[in-house]
């Protein structure tokens, strides 16, 4: 597999529910990027018809749904968000083993289906607001970083291509999985801007050195005054 370009390894998240300014922010960032995010705010509020909008500016587009329900239920929404041809999804890792399995199956029947490429499909590990005192406040008896290398290896050994982790987590998993497990990193924010509701953060040199293979960037991108620019810069900061 040829190596990704410091651009590609951008995914911005377009975090709005404006489908206009979502629309215009894609066209403005597809040459800079590996292709855009849009997430449960976007989707809850224009569903399909949303995405399609965006998705005529031909950027690929990583759909971040989260899915996390019993294993029947998720394989059929995998397929009913098939056509949409996303080129990435998430769904949760702390669905269980037969619900990872159940994904990954049904998106791979769905897009032959379909006539589409496989999307990447993706487990959700532990969110990158959470910490150790979060993580204990719901049960979890393991350290962060144990409990996502323990949800990795089994988003792995069910069939899933990759997981979502903090960056913190990245060497432990590309260790743990090996180093074509991809892992999509949010928490990545370039050099002097603000940690807002992230806990577990890194810059995007750092990260890919580390070996993470997409960074999921939004705010620095989309609130800058020139968000291409700002795509640009990051890419460079990538590239060191």
């Amino acid at each position: 597999m040829a190596e990704l370009k410091p651009s590609d390894r951008i995914l911005c998240a377009l975090d709005t529910t404006n489908v206009d300014g979502a629309t215009a922010l894609a066209r403005t960032l597809g040459p800079h990027v590996g292709g855009v995010k849009l997430g449960l705010e976007f989707f809850g509020a224009n569903g399909p018809d949303g995405f399609k909008q965006v998705a005529k500016t031909d950027s690929n587009i990583f759909l971040d749904l989260k899915l996390h329900d019993i294993p029947n239920t998720v394989a059929k929404a995998v397929r009913s968000l098939m056509p949409l041809r996303p080129s990435i999804m998430t769904i949760h890792t702390a669905g269980g083993p037969a619900m990872m399995a159940a994904a990954a199956v049904a998106a791979t029947e769905a897009a032959e289906n379909v006539g589409c490429a496989r999307p990447i499909i993706v487990g959700v590990t532990i969110l990158t607001s959470l910490d150790d005192e979060d993580l204990k406040a719901v049960g979890y008896q393991n350290k962060v970083s144990d409990q996502v290398v323990r949800m990795a290896m089994l988003a792995k050994e069910n069939g899933l291509d990759g997981v979502v982790c903090s960056p913190h987590e990245i060497s432990l998993i590309k260790e743990a999985c090996g180093k074509d497990f991809k892992l999509v990193v949010p928490g990545i924010r370039p050099a002097g801007s603000a940690k807002e509701d992230q806990k577990r953060i890194m810059t995007p040199n750092e990260a890919v050195k580390l070996g993470a293979d997409y960074l999921v960037i939004g705010r620095p991108i989309t609130q800058a005054g020139d968000p291409a620019i700002a795509a640009q810069q990051i890419a460079n900061e990538i590239n060191g």
